[in-house]
This record gives structure tokens, sequence and C-alpha cells, in this order.
């Protein structure tokens, strides 16, 4: 550092110059009350709103369900008894009477005719680890001691999942929308604002690989451009897999052909140019200002789905599953695949994807005799 960037750092450490100011100093060893909710704000902004509703959702329950359980209000922290009681009361064991779990009928009744839970008994095993992981993360932002990362709370969740795997009691997977059932949901979208609509959000969030029900309802015109031969491109400004929304070259996701064509429709009879991409259609049929939740998002999927007749065990997820499960069945490169739905992780994808594969694999179908003597005669 020669002397004059010596002495340009020495003025950088000087004592400022006082201010004049009608403020009060702050502690630089702890936040202020105003910055930590300011903090709490920016994260709150910073998340999903099917995130946010997920969480509070889970909070809910908590809170029902302590209440229920000790008859009293529950405050953080937790200890960490109440979390392993949490998870045997709703995690399914084997006895000599059959699957049982610890929740008492009553309160079970009484969360269900509250509407704290949809049904009687046991969840889900992936609904019960996602409360504990809400709890988790509310005694991390909290900075409260967490008694879910205690080892016996660990350890007692691992051992859950092990359970549930010797049972074959397979995490419950949302069906692949796919190629063919999705084209007789689209048979159900007509011409009126609603069914145009409906069609350019199906094709849209399917055709430009498989976009998650947040994606569809935060899309927004503005990050919507022209491509060549009637093409559009959509630049996915946040998503999942970016959430600082940086603007990256793999996040312009390409609209084209029949999505295409049903999303230029859906914009002339519109006339939407700015704001949210898919809105509310008021009772009296006229176009709204608001864009859709993703509650909304995939009720759609729901309704057309069970108006098409090919079944009710579809949700947004299904659009997403189905696009990555067709490229599997069409053989499309697992790799350009990646680039459409934003997966990073092929163990993520790998599921979907091979299930597709699997179908119309010619090793699969060797005791097939037109299949074994196609592949002798590639020899």
């Amino acid at each position: 550092m020669n002397p004059a960037e010596k002495a340009s750092a020495s003025a950088a450490f000087k004592a400022p110059v006082p201010l004049k100011r009608d403020h009060a100093l702050l502690d630089p060893r702890e936040l202020s009350e105003m910055a930590e909710q300011a903090a709490r704000d920016l994260m709150a902004e910073g998340e999903s709103s099917n995130t946010r509703l997920a969480y509070r959702a889970a909070m809910r329950y908590w809170a029902a369900w302590f209440g229920a359980r000790y008859g009293r209000q529950m405050a953080l922290p937790v200890a960490v008894p109440v979390v392993v009681q949490f998870i045997v009361d709703h995690a399914q064991r084997s006895t000599k009477a059959g699957l049982e779990h610890q929740l008492p009928p009553e309160i079970d009744q009484a969360l269900v005719e509250a509407g704290f839970k949809g049904k009687l008994g046991a969840p889900a095993l992936n609904t019960l680890v996602h409360r504990v992981s809400v709890l988790s993360m509310a005694h991390h932002v909290s900075k409260q001691p967490n008694p879910c990362v205690d080892p016996a709370v660990k350890a007692l969740l691992s051992k859950t999942r092990k359970a549930y795997a010797k049972r074959n009691a397979l995490p419950h997977k949302q069906r692949a929308l796919t190629k063919e059932p999705l084209e007789a949901v689209l048979e159900t979208c007509d011409d009126s604002l609603k069914g145009k609509r409906d069609r350019a959000l199906l094709l849209f969030a399917w055709a430009s690989g498989g976009r998650r029900r947040s994606e569809v309802s935060e899309a927004v015109f503005e990050n919507l451009h022209r491509g060549d031969e009637g093409a559009w491109l959509y630049t996915l400004a946040s998503s999942k897999t970016n959430p600082n929304g940086k603007i990256r070259p793999e996040d312009v996701k390409p609209v084209v052909g029949s999505a295409a064509v049903a999303l230029e429709a859906w914009l002339q009879a519109s006339g939407i140019t700015s704001g949210p991409l898919f809105r509310r259609i008021l009772k009296n049929g006229t176009l709204g200002t608001e864009g859709l939740s993703g509650t909304a998002v995939r009720d759609i999927v729901k309704g057309r789905c069970a108006a098409a007749g090919v079944g009710e065990d579809f949700s947004a997820h299904s659009l997403r599953s189905g696009f990555v499960t067709e490229a599997g069945r069409q053989n499309m490169p697992l790799q350009e695949t990646m680039a459409m739905t934003g997966h990073r992780s092929v163990e993520t994808i790998g599921g979907y994807f091979r299930a597709g594969a699997a179908q119309v694999s010619a090793v699969a179908r060797m005791m097939d005799s037109t299949v074994g003597e196609s592949q002798k005669s590639r020899r």
C-alpha cells in the first residue's frame, strides 16, 4: 500500500463529523424493534404466497393441537417432549390390532370440526414432517432454542420414515397430467373468456416447462416478449430455484406452437397489456384486475380434469410432473428437459422422467416378439 492509499485508509476510520440529529442512537449489538419488524416484513414479502399460507396453516394446527392436548396456549420455545408427543400422536405404528396412532379420538374429532384437519385419522407422513419443519423454522426465526434439532426428535423422525418405508407406505404423489389426458382437459375449454383463459393457462404452465402454480399465479405481462414466428418468450423473474430474482439466460422460457396460439387468443380477448397475466373473471363475465391465487390455479386444474372425466386425483403440480413424464415417454434429452423445468438435481426430476421412459422401454418389452424382431433388424 503506497503512502496515499495509507492516508486514505486511515482517514476512513477517523471520527465522523458530528451530524445534526433528532433521533435516538442505535445499539450496534442488537436490532431495534423497528428493524426486526422490517426484517420480518422483507422475509415475508420474499416468500411465495403459497409458502406463507402453508406455514400459517401448520402453525395454526400446532396451536390448536397444543391447546387441546395441554389445556393452555402454546408459546415458544416448545419443549422436546412436546415435539415427541406430536410425532407419536400423528404417526402410525404397527400393533397387534393393526396400525394405530396416539391422538385421542375426541381431540381428533374436535380438530376436524374446528376446521384444523380435513378428515379423521393420521395425516400423511409428508404432512407430519412438514409441520415439524415449520415449527423448527419458527424457533429459528424467533432465535429460540430449537427442540426439533434435538437428537431424540431427529432419531424418532428418521426411524418413523423407515417404519413407513418397510410397510411400503410410499409418499403420495399427484398423478402426472401427460399429453393424452391434457388434450382431453383442453377440450373442455370453450371460446368464452373463461375458456380462453383456462386453455391459455394450462398450455402456458405445461408447455413452458411445467410451471409451478405460484409461477403461474405470479406471471405478469411485463415479463412476456415476442419471439420469432408467432412464438412468445416468458422471463421467469422469480421462482423456487431462483428466489433472488436474478435474470439468467435459462430463465427465459419459450411458449410456442399451440401454447402460443392459446396465449395470443387470451391476450386479444382479455385486452391485457400490463399486470397479472392470468386474472379472475367476475360473476358477470367481465375481467377482474387481480391475478389468480395459487389456490385458484389448483382449482382450475382440478375442475377441468373432473369436467373432462380423466379423474379427480390431479392437482396443479400434475402439470409439472406431467411435462417431465411426457418428456421421458418421448425420449427427450434429460438435460433439455431440466433446462425447461429449472430442475438442478437429476435426483429430483429423475423419478418422473424415468417413469415416463420406462413405459416405452424396449428392454422392458423383450418378451414381445415384435420388439425383439425390430431390435434384431437394427444389428
